[in-house]
């Protein structure tokens, strides 16, 4: 699972969990067709379609100094399942926090 970095929880990428939509961002050097095989061999799902692009680079900067390099690019794959298959999801909260 190197090539996957985390699920993307926004307000698009949960609504798309009714249509068996999920949305993982990955390094940007991975291919679909690795991407596709880890989430079959890793989650044990069949993926049916894969959307990706890449996301608008942000300058880093420095105090009091102009923008001198970019930060860490990645791809963001929204990855479509059979409708018998699902992933389940878990965020790191703790119960007892607010």
């Amino acid at each position: 699972m190197n090539g996957i970095k985390y699920a993307v929880f926004t307000e698009k990428s949960i609504r798309l969990w009714g249509k068996n939509q999920y949305t993982f961002d990955v390094e940007s050097g991975s291919t679909r067709t690795e991407i596709k095989h880890w989430m079959e061999l890793f989650f044990g799902v069949r993926v049916i379609a894969m959307n990706s692009h890449r996301l608008p680079r942000k300058g880093r900067r420095r105090r009091m100094r102009p923008i001198i390099g970019h930060t860490m690019h990645y791809k963001r794959m929204i990855i479509t399942l059979q409708p018998c298959y699902s992933i389940e999801i878990r965020t790191n909260q703790q119960s007892g926090d607010i």
